[in-house]
């Protein structure tokens, strides 16, 4: 697994062309895309880690931004055409700190365009590149935490973000204009964590090239989020071929990384139908 910061510029996939040339690697993947736009942390697999992505995927994202208030895009951030102007003056600092608070914790949300969400078999934005706008329905996502902080520049206030896979950031900047009756967008979008895996933990896309190896992150410490259990030799030998998780009924709910007596990472278990502990993912065999 790779910690890479994503350049602004690039595209998720881009990131994944060049660590794949970088790593000689057919199999390479990514936990999330990023906007061509963002910048930040992007976790990408190599080989058969490939297979651990969708339990990153799966974690809490951090995000930083800028929101904008009084000026609307099409893209709902400052890469789209201007479609709103309103005078931002006499929001007050109470109004834009409630309708953050209001937008915290459980809500649904309706993806944006300019997304990968596929409706009716092609992707929005795909459509949205033709004109198209079609109706979406809204998600459930969770934000753990929404902070705005205001900044020396008027209508312009920091974001903290802290939320669920699948949540649009620039979709909150957007609601919250809308709750305190003004357009708004995003800009300087930056994903700074995702799970324990932070900014200080990436590299940029020259670090890595110049020294690949050091760049790896471990599996057992990518998925360091979920709890593990170490077992022995025999047990790991029966792990390796996809058995049950010996004593698997006693443990929580999971993911629950399984380890070597090295310390390694062998495989990832789940709670099966039956109640005990299955493979979901084998990484040695």
């Amino acid at each position: 697994m790779v910690v890479v910061d994503k350049p602004s510029g690039w595209t998720s996939h881009d990131v994944v062309a060049r660590c794949r040339r970088i790593y000689g690697q057919r199999r390479v993947g990514h936990s999330g895309t990023l906007d061509p736009g963002a910048t930040g942390v992007l976790l990408v697999g190599l080989g058969r880690a490939t297979r651990l992505l969708r339990f990153l995927t799966a974690l809490p994202k951090r995000y930083t931004a800028e929101l904008v208030l009084g000026v609307g895009t099409s893209t709902l951030d400052d890469s789209g055409d201007v479609v709103a102007r309103a005078d931002a003056g006499a929001v007050t600092g109470d109004e834009v700190r409630a309708a953050a608070a209001a937008l915290t914790g459980p809500i649904l949300q309706v993806p944006p365009m300019v997304s990968a969400v596929r409706v009716g078999g092609r992707r929005l934005h795909a459509l949205a590149r033709q004109g198209l706008e079609v109706e979406r329905a809204a998600r459930p996502v969770t934000v753990h935490s929404f902070v705005v902080t205001p900044t020396p520049e008027p209508a312009v206030w920091q974001m903290a973000v802290t939320c669920s896979s699948g949540t649009y950031v620039r979709v909150l900047a957007a609601d919250l204009g809308s709750a305190v009756g003004v357009p708004a967008h995003l800009r300087q979008l930056r994903r700074v964590a995702v799970g324990s895996l932070g900014e200080d933990r990436a590299r940029s896309l020259e670090a890595v090239e110049a020294d690949p190896a050091a760049a790896v992150v471990a599996p057992a410490d990518a998925l360091a989020d979920y709890p593990a259990v170490t077992v022995d030799a025999e047990a790991a030998q029966a792990v390796t071929h996809g058995r049950p998780l010996p004593g698997g009924d006693a443990l929580g709910e999971g993911p629950w990384r399984v380890l070597d007596p090295d310390g390694s990472l062998i495989a990832v278990y789940e709670r099966g139908p039956s109640g005990g502990l299955v493979a979901a993912v084998v990484l040695s065999a």
